[in-house]
Protein backbone atom coordinates (compact mmCIF):
# COMPACT_ATOMS: atom_id res chain seq x y z
CA UNK A 1 0.00 0.00 0.00
CA UNK A 2 2.49 2.57 0.83
CA UNK A 3 3.98 4.07 -2.11
CA UNK A 4 8.01 3.64 -0.42
CA UNK A 5 6.98 -0.11 0.45
CA UNK A 6 8.62 -1.85 -2.69
CA UNK A 7 9.75 -5.40 -2.76
CA UNK A 8 11.32 -7.68 -4.96
CA UNK A 9 8.95 -10.69 -3.02
CA UNK A 10 5.33 -11.41 -3.99
CA UNK A 11 5.87 -12.66 -7.49
CA UNK A 12 2.52 -13.39 -8.92
CA UNK A 13 1.69 -15.73 -12.18
CA UNK A 14 0.47 -14.42 -15.53
CA UNK A 15 -1.64 -16.37 -17.67
CA UNK A 16 0.91 -16.63 -20.33
CA UNK A 17 3.51 -17.26 -17.74
CA UNK A 18 6.98 -18.20 -19.41
CA UNK A 19 8.95 -21.02 -17.74
CA UNK A 20 12.59 -20.04 -16.26
CA UNK A 21 14.49 -22.32 -18.34
CA UNK A 22 12.46 -21.09 -21.47
CA UNK A 23 13.12 -17.11 -20.62
CA UNK A 24 17.29 -18.04 -19.75
CA UNK A 25 17.05 -20.10 -23.32
CA UNK A 26 15.86 -17.13 -25.18
CA UNK A 27 18.26 -14.46 -23.37
CA UNK A 28 21.40 -16.20 -24.10
CA UNK A 29 20.14 -17.03 -27.73
CA UNK A 30 20.16 -13.12 -27.90
CA UNK A 31 23.27 -12.51 -26.29
CA UNK A 32 25.05 -14.72 -28.88
CA UNK A 33 23.08 -13.05 -31.56
CA UNK A 34 24.45 -9.59 -30.41
CA UNK A 35 28.13 -11.30 -29.77
CA UNK A 36 27.83 -12.64 -33.66
CA UNK A 37 26.93 -8.80 -34.73
CA UNK A 38 30.19 -7.81 -32.93
CA UNK A 39 28.04 -6.03 -30.15
CA UNK A 40 25.82 -4.43 -32.32
CA UNK A 41 22.06 -4.49 -31.92
CA UNK A 42 19.83 -6.62 -33.71
CA UNK A 43 17.00 -5.42 -36.10
CA UNK A 44 14.36 -4.52 -34.45
CA UNK A 45 16.36 -3.74 -31.45
CA UNK A 46 13.19 -2.41 -29.23
CA UNK A 47 12.44 1.10 -28.15
CA UNK A 48 13.18 2.10 -24.13
CA UNK A 49 9.74 3.35 -23.63
CA UNK A 50 6.28 2.38 -24.92
CA UNK A 51 2.68 2.55 -24.80
CA UNK A 52 1.44 -0.92 -24.32
CA UNK A 53 -1.97 -2.12 -24.54
CA UNK A 54 -4.21 -5.34 -24.52
CA UNK A 55 -4.50 -6.55 -27.70
CA UNK A 56 -0.21 -5.89 -27.94
CA UNK A 57 0.52 -7.15 -24.64
CA UNK A 58 1.57 -10.65 -25.30
CA UNK A 59 4.26 -9.73 -27.90
CA UNK A 60 4.90 -6.18 -26.37
CA UNK A 61 5.37 -7.10 -22.52
CA UNK A 62 5.29 -10.80 -22.41
CA UNK A 63 7.52 -12.20 -24.98
CA UNK A 64 9.72 -9.03 -24.58
CA UNK A 65 10.20 -9.69 -20.93
CA UNK A 66 11.84 -12.82 -21.85
CA UNK A 67 15.30 -10.61 -22.84
CA UNK A 68 15.11 -7.83 -21.02
CA UNK A 69 13.01 -6.51 -17.65
CA UNK A 70 9.87 -4.55 -18.71
CA UNK A 71 8.94 -2.07 -15.96
CA UNK A 72 5.25 -1.20 -16.17
CA UNK A 73 4.06 1.97 -15.74
CA UNK A 74 0.02 2.29 -15.25
CA UNK A 75 -1.27 5.90 -15.31
CA UNK A 76 -4.56 8.03 -16.49
CA UNK A 77 -4.85 11.57 -17.73
CA UNK A 78 -6.32 12.69 -14.19
CA UNK A 79 -4.08 11.68 -12.10
CA UNK A 80 -2.00 13.71 -10.77
CA UNK A 81 0.53 11.99 -9.14
CA UNK A 82 1.21 9.52 -12.46
CA UNK A 83 2.26 13.40 -14.19
CA UNK A 84 5.07 13.28 -11.94
CA UNK A 85 6.13 9.70 -11.89
CA UNK A 86 5.69 9.09 -15.73
CA UNK A 87 8.68 11.40 -16.72
CA UNK A 88 10.93 10.35 -13.78
CA UNK A 89 10.65 7.10 -15.27
CA UNK A 90 10.92 7.92 -18.66
CA UNK A 91 14.69 9.12 -17.82
CA UNK A 92 15.67 6.81 -15.88
CA UNK A 93 14.98 4.20 -18.59
CA UNK A 94 17.25 6.38 -20.91
CA UNK A 95 19.65 6.32 -17.85
CA UNK A 96 19.70 2.77 -17.56
CA UNK A 97 20.03 2.08 -21.22
CA UNK A 98 18.52 -1.05 -21.63
CA UNK A 99 18.70 -2.85 -18.75
CA UNK A 100 15.03 -2.24 -18.38
CA UNK A 101 12.28 -1.42 -20.32
CA UNK A 102 8.94 0.61 -19.68
CA UNK A 103 5.27 0.03 -20.86
CA UNK A 104 2.76 2.63 -20.21
CA UNK A 105 -0.55 1.15 -19.91
CA UNK A 106 -3.07 3.79 -19.87
CA UNK A 107 -5.91 2.33 -17.58
CA UNK A 108 -9.14 4.11 -19.01
CA UNK A 109 -8.16 2.48 -22.38
CA UNK A 110 -7.16 -0.68 -20.87
CA UNK A 111 -9.60 -2.09 -17.90
CA UNK A 112 -8.93 -6.11 -18.44
CA UNK A 113 -4.88 -5.06 -17.68
CA UNK A 114 -5.96 -2.93 -14.37
CA UNK A 115 -8.34 -5.80 -13.33
CA UNK A 116 -5.94 -8.58 -14.11
CA UNK A 117 -3.00 -6.73 -12.26
CA UNK A 118 -4.86 -6.45 -9.40
CA UNK A 119 -4.21 -2.75 -9.53
CA UNK A 120 -5.61 -0.75 -6.26
CA UNK A 121 -5.04 2.95 -6.98
CA UNK A 122 -2.52 4.25 -9.55
CA UNK A 123 -0.11 5.39 -10.40
CA UNK A 124 1.11 1.77 -9.90
CA UNK A 125 4.30 0.41 -10.90
CA UNK A 126 4.89 -3.47 -11.56
CA UNK A 127 7.45 -5.49 -14.17
CA UNK A 128 6.86 -8.64 -15.65
CA UNK A 129 9.92 -10.81 -16.27
CA UNK A 130 10.34 -13.96 -18.15
CA UNK A 131 6.43 -13.70 -18.09
CA UNK A 132 6.26 -12.95 -14.73
CA UNK A 133 4.50 -10.13 -12.81
CA UNK A 134 6.69 -8.45 -9.80
CA UNK A 135 4.89 -5.38 -7.75
CA UNK A 136 7.21 -2.85 -7.20
CA UNK A 137 5.66 0.17 -5.59
CA UNK A 138 2.10 2.19 -5.63
CA UNK A 139 1.46 5.76 -5.71
CA UNK A 140 4.16 8.75 -5.23
CA UNK A 141 8.04 7.44 -4.73
CA UNK A 142 11.19 10.01 -3.98
CA UNK A 143 13.85 8.56 -6.88
CA UNK A 144 16.28 7.35 -4.57
CA UNK A 145 14.10 4.90 -3.83
CA UNK A 146 12.95 4.10 -7.27
CA UNK A 147 16.63 3.47 -8.33
CA UNK A 148 16.95 1.07 -5.74
CA UNK A 149 14.04 -1.02 -6.85
CA UNK A 150 15.18 -0.78 -10.21
CA UNK A 151 18.33 -2.02 -9.27
CA UNK A 152 16.64 -4.90 -7.39
CA UNK A 153 14.78 -5.63 -10.40
CA UNK A 154 17.90 -5.63 -12.70
CA UNK A 155 19.71 -7.85 -10.05
CA UNK A 156 16.95 -10.58 -9.60
CA UNK A 157 16.23 -10.58 -13.62
CA UNK A 158 20.19 -11.85 -13.90
CA UNK A 159 20.17 -14.15 -10.79
CA UNK A 160 17.42 -15.69 -10.84
CA UNK A 161 16.63 -15.79 -15.24
CA UNK A 162 19.97 -15.03 -16.15
CA UNK A 163 18.18 -11.79 -18.56
CA UNK A 164 20.47 -9.24 -18.47
CA UNK A 165 18.79 -6.41 -20.10
CA UNK A 166 18.92 -6.02 -24.73
CA UNK A 167 19.96 -3.67 -27.50
CA UNK A 168 18.45 -0.48 -27.82
CA UNK A 169 18.37 1.74 -30.58
CA UNK A 170 21.46 3.31 -31.50
CA UNK A 171 21.62 6.90 -29.82
CA UNK A 172 17.88 6.63 -28.40
CA UNK A 173 19.37 6.75 -24.90
CA UNK A 174 20.56 9.53 -25.44
CA UNK A 175 17.88 11.21 -27.86
CA UNK A 176 15.81 10.35 -24.59
CA UNK A 177 18.05 11.83 -21.58
CA UNK A 178 18.04 14.68 -23.81
CA UNK A 179 14.58 14.96 -24.28
CA UNK A 180 13.18 13.54 -20.96
CA UNK A 181 11.75 16.56 -18.48
CA UNK A 182 14.21 17.17 -15.49
CA UNK A 183 12.57 16.71 -11.91
CA UNK A 184 11.83 20.34 -10.65
CA UNK A 185 13.89 21.77 -7.94
CA UNK A 186 10.89 22.57 -5.19
CA UNK A 187 12.12 25.10 -2.43
CA UNK A 188 11.47 22.34 0.15
CA UNK A 189 13.09 19.58 -1.89
CA UNK A 190 15.58 18.96 0.86
CA UNK A 191 13.13 19.08 3.82
CA UNK A 192 10.83 16.87 1.93
CA UNK A 193 14.12 14.31 1.45
CA UNK A 194 15.10 14.73 5.16
CA UNK A 195 11.16 13.28 5.94
CA UNK A 196 11.62 10.76 3.25
CA UNK A 197 14.62 9.06 4.78
CA UNK A 198 13.40 9.24 8.12
CA UNK A 199 9.99 7.32 7.06
CA UNK A 200 11.89 5.17 5.07
CA UNK A 201 14.20 4.64 8.38
CA UNK A 202 11.54 3.93 10.14
CA UNK A 203 12.27 7.11 12.06
CA UNK A 204 8.09 7.90 12.38
CA UNK A 205 8.17 10.68 15.08
CA UNK A 206 10.89 12.48 13.14
CA UNK A 207 9.24 12.07 9.80
CA UNK A 208 6.30 13.60 11.35
CA UNK A 209 7.69 16.50 12.74
CA UNK A 210 9.69 16.72 9.25
CA UNK A 211 6.43 16.96 6.77
CA UNK A 212 4.27 18.79 9.34
CA UNK A 213 7.80 21.28 9.19
CA UNK A 214 7.41 21.46 5.32
CA UNK A 215 3.48 22.23 5.73
CA UNK A 216 4.00 25.05 8.50
CA UNK A 217 6.19 27.01 5.88
CA UNK A 218 3.48 25.61 2.63
CA UNK A 219 0.29 24.51 3.60
CA UNK A 220 -0.73 22.98 0.45
CA UNK A 221 2.24 20.86 -0.46
CA UNK A 222 0.70 17.75 -1.87
CA UNK A 223 3.89 15.61 -1.58
CA UNK A 224 4.29 16.84 2.49
CA UNK A 225 0.49 15.73 3.01
CA UNK A 226 0.70 12.47 1.81
CA UNK A 227 4.31 11.92 3.48
CA UNK A 228 2.57 12.76 6.92
CA UNK A 229 -0.79 10.77 6.40
CA UNK A 230 1.35 7.47 5.61
CA UNK A 231 3.89 8.45 8.80
CA UNK A 232 0.70 9.15 10.83
CA UNK A 233 -1.09 5.73 10.10
CA UNK A 234 2.31 3.97 10.29
CA UNK A 235 3.01 5.08 13.86
CA UNK A 236 -0.79 4.37 14.97
CA UNK A 237 0.16 0.77 13.96
CA UNK A 238 3.33 0.46 15.03
CA UNK A 239 2.21 -1.12 18.39
CA UNK A 240 -0.85 -2.84 18.07
CA UNK A 241 -1.36 -6.28 18.34
CA UNK A 242 -3.40 -7.34 15.19
CA UNK A 243 -4.81 -10.32 16.41
CA UNK A 244 -6.29 -8.33 19.23
CA UNK A 245 -7.39 -5.30 17.28
CA UNK A 246 -9.73 -7.58 14.94
CA UNK A 247 -10.87 -9.86 17.52
CA UNK A 248 -12.21 -6.83 19.41
CA UNK A 249 -13.98 -5.15 16.53
CA UNK A 250 -15.67 -8.68 15.32
CA UNK A 251 -16.60 -8.53 19.10
CA UNK A 252 -18.00 -4.68 19.05
CA UNK A 253 -19.70 -3.76 16.22
CA UNK A 254 -20.69 -0.70 17.73
CA UNK A 255 -17.26 0.09 19.87
CA UNK A 256 -16.17 2.93 17.33
CA UNK A 257 -12.27 2.82 18.74
CA UNK A 258 -11.80 -0.60 18.10
CA UNK A 259 -13.71 -0.15 14.52
CA UNK A 260 -10.77 2.73 14.08
CA UNK A 261 -8.26 0.76 15.09
CA UNK A 262 -9.27 -2.16 12.47
CA UNK A 263 -9.65 0.12 9.99
CA UNK A 264 -5.90 1.55 10.77
CA UNK A 265 -4.57 -2.31 9.92
CA UNK A 266 -7.10 -3.09 7.03
CA UNK A 267 -5.12 0.30 5.18
CA UNK A 268 -1.73 -0.35 5.76
CA UNK A 269 -2.77 -4.41 4.37
CA UNK A 270 -3.96 -2.97 1.82
CA UNK A 271 -7.30 -3.88 2.14
CA UNK A 272 -8.60 -0.07 0.76
CA UNK A 273 -12.04 -0.80 0.66
CA UNK A 274 -12.66 -2.76 3.43
CA UNK A 275 -11.10 -0.17 5.52
CA UNK A 276 -13.40 2.59 3.89
CA UNK A 277 -16.26 0.64 4.21
CA UNK A 278 -16.05 -0.09 8.21
CA UNK A 279 -15.44 3.24 8.75
CA UNK A 280 -18.39 4.46 6.89
CA UNK A 281 -20.34 1.90 8.54
CA UNK A 282 -19.12 3.36 11.97
CA UNK A 283 -20.70 7.18 10.51
CA UNK A 284 -23.85 5.18 9.55
CA UNK A 285 -24.85 3.93 13.01
CA UNK A 286 -23.24 6.46 15.78
CA UNK A 287 -24.18 10.04 16.79
CA UNK A 288 -22.49 12.41 18.18
CA UNK A 289 -18.49 12.50 19.53
CA UNK A 290 -18.20 8.54 18.19
CA UNK A 291 -19.78 9.86 14.38
CA UNK A 292 -16.90 12.05 14.25
CA UNK A 293 -14.29 10.42 15.33
CA UNK A 294 -15.12 7.69 12.78
CA UNK A 295 -15.77 10.45 9.90
CA UNK A 296 -12.40 12.46 10.81
CA UNK A 297 -10.60 9.07 10.70
CA UNK A 298 -12.21 8.13 7.34
CA UNK A 299 -11.08 11.77 5.70
CA UNK A 300 -7.65 10.80 7.32
CA UNK A 301 -7.47 8.03 5.37
CA UNK A 302 -8.49 9.52 2.91
CA UNK A 303 -5.36 11.48 2.67
CA UNK A 304 -3.14 8.10 2.81
CA UNK A 305 -4.84 6.96 -0.53
CA UNK A 306 -4.96 10.25 -2.81
CA UNK A 307 -7.65 12.12 -3.96
CA UNK A 308 -7.67 11.30 -7.32
CA UNK A 309 -8.17 7.55 -6.70
CA UNK A 310 -11.92 6.10 -7.40
CA UNK A 311 -12.22 4.36 -4.62
CA UNK A 312 -11.72 7.90 -2.37
CA UNK A 313 -14.39 9.39 -4.90
CA UNK A 314 -16.83 6.53 -4.22
CA UNK A 315 -16.26 6.56 -0.37
CA UNK A 316 -16.62 10.56 -0.44
CA UNK A 317 -19.94 10.51 -2.08
CA UNK A 318 -20.64 7.78 0.92
CA UNK A 319 -20.21 9.63 3.57
CA UNK A 320 -21.97 12.85 2.09
CA UNK A 321 -25.27 10.80 1.71
CA UNK A 322 -24.37 9.24 5.32
CA UNK A 323 -23.81 12.84 6.75
CA UNK A 324 -26.66 14.58 5.14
Amino acid sequence: MQPRNMSMSGVVDLAAVKAAGEAKQKAEQARAEAARRGGAPAPGAQRLVFDADEAGFEAEVLQRSAEVPVVIDFWADWCEPCKQLGPLLERLAAEYAGRFVLAKIDVEANQLLFQQFGVQSIPAVFAVVAGQALPLFQGAAPEAQIREVLDQLIQVSEQRFGIVGAPVEPGAADEMAAAAPAAPAGPHDSALGLAHDALDAGDLGGAVRAYKNVLSDDPGNAEAKLGLAQAELLQRVQDMDPQQVRKAAAEGPADVRAQIAAADLDLVGGHVEDAFGRLLDAVKRTAGEDRDAARVRLLELFEVIGADDPRVGAARTALSRALF
